[in-house]
């Protein structure tokens, strides 16, 4: 495993981490919390020291998941959990079938507070390592408000660092928001692979301005950059991705990725995965992945990569072509 800085927060990090939504046990379709346990075991075991999730993946699961991992192996204090709020589950009107119903964004001072110590009961801690905006719409983030929170958990001890997780396909339209809080925030998180590189226009140059660390999510765009998807491929219902990976949406992605194809024939000896994600950690401005995983095996997959180091220049698929 390599490590890395997390920007200005000084936080040494794994350059891979896990991606703790599908472990919740909705959105990914069906999952075991045992095989959940031991693939985070595992990530462990070879030297992730960063996990990321949020209060709603699973409502509320995720996170109990993980701190009991923690407190089973005595790693408290020794990874970095980075949570999120923002979509109140919480305050839903009750309408599905585990009473909960439709989640709505919720950015008020008070809430952000509220839902944060509400994480850190789940996670059983003192302080929260990050606490990240949850993808707000522009209209909720531009305002004081939710950065006010951050500031004041920080101020009380609830929070060590702040963040925010920029709303995917926005990463343009919100980089303003960067030179207005970045004095609040020390961490981004945001969308790249790939496939989507629109963070490196704007975004990125913002980030590496003010020192902020980089967290990579979707860097294997939800499974597809596996390998293991084709256009017959489909999703039942409770699976988020019959949505983001329509057949519309499988079709224009696999025919973008056909392009790719010298790119993997330069490195028979490694996986789809593995070469997404050193194609992540070779700009400069990323830190950390963190690909999602539900069984030990992906775990194991995608810590190589690490060791793998980032893609030489010459490798990188030019932006504009």
């Amino acid at each position: 495993m390599q490590y890395t800085q997390l920007g200005k927060t000084g936080l040494t990090v794994s350059t891979i981490g896990f991606g703790a939504w599908a472990i919740g046990g909705m959105n990914w379709g069906p999952t075991d919390d045992e095989v959940s346990k031991k693939a985070l075991h595992t990530a462990l075991d070879l030297g992730v020291n960063f996990i990321d999730t949020a209060d709603v993946y699973g409502f509320g699961h995720s996170e109990a998941l993980i701190a009991e991992v923690l407190a089973e192996r005595g790693d408290k204090g020794k990874v970095v959990v980075a949570t999120k709020a923002g979509n109140d589950f919480y305050n839903a009107d009750g309408s599905d079938d585990k009473g909960y119903g439709a989640i709505r964004q919720t950015y008020t001072k008070d809430y952000i507070i509220f839902a944060a110590e509400q994480s850190l009961k789940r996670l059983q801690v003192d302080a929260l390592d990050i606490l990240q905006l949850h993808s707000g719409d522009i209209e909720k983030l531009d305002r004081d408000d939710p950065w006010e929170a951050l500031e004041k958990l920080k101020k009380d001890g609830k929070i060590r660092y702040a963040g925010w997780s920029v709303q995917s396909f926005q990463e343009t339209a919100h980089a303003f928001l960067l030179d207005r809080y970045h004095h609040v925030i020390d961490t981004i998180q945001v969308r790249y692979n790939l496939l989507e590189r629109a963070a490196e226009k704007v975004l990125f140059p913002k980030a590496m301005q003010y020192n902020l660390g980089v967290i990579v999510r979707i860097p294997l765009l939800f499974g597809l950059l596996t390998g293991k998807f084709n256009r017959q491929s489909r999703f039942n219902e409770d699976d988020h991705r019959s949505m983001n990976l329509s057949p519309e949406k499988l079709d224009s992605y696999l025919k973008q990725l056909e392009k790719h194809t010298p790119l993997y024939e330069k490195y028979p000896g490694q996986s789809r995965a593995q070469i997404a994600l050193r194609f992540c950690l070779s700009h400069p401005a990323c830190h950390v992945a963190i690909p999602g995983a539900k069984t030990a095996r992906q775990v194991n997959d995608n810590c190589t990569a690490a060791d793998l180091g980032s893609l030489p220049a010459e490798d990188i698929p030019d932006l504009e072509k």
